[in-house]
């Protein structure tokens, strides 16, 4: 009987394990672009794009016009996965390549506005 109760316990703790981790990844999962951006992109290349942040103009962020100029969707990608140089971490781990592509063409929607 003892044995008995000591599974069921064992088991209904990593089912709420399960559960727990679940949330926590959808959530993670669930965000819009536009939240993934403010997040993670926004403190040096500014909600407008235009990396006039404290942070931005420190690393010299170019404004997202200039920076579309250079780079098309495919490099840009390449460097939002992989980061660029000293001053911009990739986010391969973090995020999902769905979730780049998505942040990518975010961020390119900005110099319409």
């Amino acid at each position: 009987m003892l044995q008995r109760r000591i599974g069921i316990m064992s088991g209904l703790m990593i089912f709420s394990a399960l559960l727990v981790w679940s949330a926590v990844t959808a959530g993670a999962q669930g965000k819009s672009a536009a939240d993934v951006y403010g997040d993670k992109c926004a403190v040096c290349h500014g909600a407008d794009g235009a990396g006039k942040t404290a942070k931005g103009k420190k690393l010299k962020v170019q404004d997202v016009r200039e920076t579309i100029k250079k780079f098309d969707v495919a490099q840009m990608t390449d460097i939002a996965t992989k980061g660029k140089g000293e001053n911009m971490d990739g986010f391969a781990k973090d995020l999902t390549p769905a979730q780049i592509s998505a942040v990518v063409e975010y961020y390119r929607g900005l110099a319409k506005k």
